[in-house]
Parts: C-alpha cells; sequence; structure tokens
C-alpha cells in the first residue's frame, strides 16, 4: 500500500499551514530550498555534500586498483584525500592516475569540482548580496480610545542603520463568517490605515486603523474576536536605500494577540539639538492601561 506523502509546513508569522496532497517537489525547487536554508543548516548542508562526493570518488578509486600511484591497496584515508586535492585541482603530485580507469575517474571528478565550485560561489554570493528586510513588529494590537475613537494599533520598526524610503503598510483581518446556507468560510477583510504609506522610513511608527461605522471590526469586543476566530496579518514594503532593492516584512497575530483597553508606550523624546530625536527599542512591545478620564 502506497505510503501517504508527508504533509509540507508553510509558516507565516504565528501560523502554519500543513499542506497535504500538493504537487511533488521538483528539482527547480532545490535552488529556491538552499537561499532559504538559514547559513548554519546551509554550511553542514555544504560540508555534508562535500564529505559524501569525497566518500564516493574515494569508493571509485579503491574499485580500481593500481590506478592511482603511490596509492596504498585499500587505504581508505589515501583515497579520500587524493579525492579532496582532485576536486579542488589542487594536485600536489604524491599520488596521481596511471591507468586508464584511473584518469577517467580523476577527470571525472575534476570537472564536478569545476561545476561545483561554480555553483557554489553562485550561491554564497546570493545569499549575500540579496536584500533583506531588517523589520520588527510588535508582538502585540491593541485596542483603544485615540483621537476620541475606538481604535486598533500596532508597532513597526526598521531596524536598519539607514532610512528605508516609499514604506507601504497593509493590515487584514480574517473572520470565521456564517454564511446563509449555514456554512462558515474565513472571510479576509483589508482594514484601512490612517497612515499607509510614508515616503521616509527612518526608524519606527504606530500603524493605526480607526474602528468606525466603516470598519469590519466595528462593535466587536474579546468575546466576539474569541467567537469568530478573529486573526490579522500584516505587511510593509519599503525600497532599502543603499541597494536600491524592495524588501518586505510581514507578521500574523491571534485574537489572543490583541489587548484592549491598552496602548503602547511613548518611545519618542526629544533629544538636544535641532531636529534629534531619541527611540527606545527596549520598549517596541511595551504597552501600558488607558486611564478614563
Amino acid at each position: 500500500m502506497k505510503r501517504p506523502p508527508k504533509p509540507v509546513s508553510v509558516r507565516s508569522g504565528h501560523l502554519e499551514f500543513l499542506r497535504v496532497n500538493a504537487t511533488n517537489w521538483a528539482w527547480r525547487d532545490l535552488y529556491h530550498w538552499l537561499l532559504s536554508l538559514s547559513w548554519p543548516r546551509f554550511a553542514v548542508f555544504l560540508f555534508g555534500v562535500y564529505v559524501g562526493v569525497n566518500a564516493l570518488f574515494a569508493a571509485l578509486y579503491l574499485a580500481v586498483p593500481g590506478g592511482i600511484a603511490e596509492m596504498r591497496p585499500g587505504s581508505l584515508s589515501d583515497a579520500f584525500f587524493f579525492s579532496v586535492e582532485t576536486l579542488a585541482t589542487v594536485g600536489y603530485g604524491h599520488m596521481y592516475p596511471v591507468s586508464m580507469a584511473g584518469h577517467l575517474v580523476a577527470t571525472t571528478e575534476i570537472v564536478l569540482g569545476m561545476f561545483g565550485m561554480a555553483v557554489i560561489t553562485g550561491l554564497i554570493f546570493v545569499r549575500f548580496s540579496r536584500p533583506r528586510a531588517n523589520l520588527l513588529f510588535s508582538r502585540n494590537l491593541v485596542i483603544s480610545e485615540f483621537d476620541g475613537k475606538p481604535t486598533l494599533m500596532m508597532r513597526v520598526a526598521n531596524q536598519r542603520h539607514q532610512p528605508m524610503v516609499q514604506a507601504q503598510f497593509r493590515l487584514m483581518a480574517v473572520r470565521t463568517e456564517e454564511l446563509e446556507n449555514g456554512d462558515t468560510i474565513a472571510r479576509f477583510h483589508e482594514l484601512r490605515l490612517q497612515i499607509p504609506s510614508v515616503i521616509v522610513f527612518p526608524a519606527a511608527m504606530t500603524l493605526r486603523h480607526p474602528i468606525d461605522e466603516d470598519s469590519p471590526l466595528h462593535g466587536m469586543g474579546p468575546e466576539d474576536f474569541e467567537r469568530e476566530h478573529v486573526r490579522f496579518m500584516a505587511s510593509a514594503v519599503c525600497v532599502d536605500s543603499v541597494v536600491s532593492a524592495a524588501v518586505h516584512g510581514h507578521e500574523s497575530y491571534e485574537h489572543t494577540d490583541v489587548r484592549f483597553g491598552e496602548r503602547f508606550v511613548e518611545i519618542y523624546t526629544e533629544a538636544p539639538g535641532h531636529g534629534r530625536w531619541v527611540v527606545d527599542y527596549g520598549r517596541i512591545h511595551e504597552t501600558e492601561p488607558v486611564t478614563e478620564g
């Protein structure tokens, strides 16, 4: 009996989606997978491939007795380190092919080493040169009065030491809603932000969605958020002013991440000197209760 394929995990912020019965993995996906690995995992993968390739060719050299001069018969270490030298096209000269079989194996390894070096160099270059958004989203959303209206607020910060430009922000709510026939669906609602974009994004800012009559969150309280499994997805797309490339970041929130009756603490203080401000990144996530009156 054929075993069902293993579910594929796709994470988006705090959310995880397990995809079953998806299309099969393609070889071209290997490139994307290698770029998505963390640096430690990427290094472990390269080391494993390097050792595996040399072990394979060491076995081939051992399989052709007398094919390599001055290699001790049956010596795995001699065969392995000769493979290392051949793969890197070093060729110290102490051991060298002397038979047609030995030349063919060594030639194959040299060609593989040339192509492999080009591929690895390209991967490392792309990983270093690929622009990444170093954005920090607040751990929680807050809902409280702002300018006389209930407002949903979140905070996002630029952690680069250079300002971003042409920043675009979006916030979306997902609610479980019942249709007329009794079925339930997850419906997506775009939440209108007071400031959906800024020309320059140097530090941190608070994004606000007024919960007025036109808001899909109008009249909802904590119990409604829990009953309708309300979730939120936030994104920011900016242009890195150093490399002039678009970068993006995103975050997701559950209804348990929403704090009612709280607001974010102030993180901006004016510093001595004209046009100077201190931004306390250590308090990006801090909130405080809103006192009435």
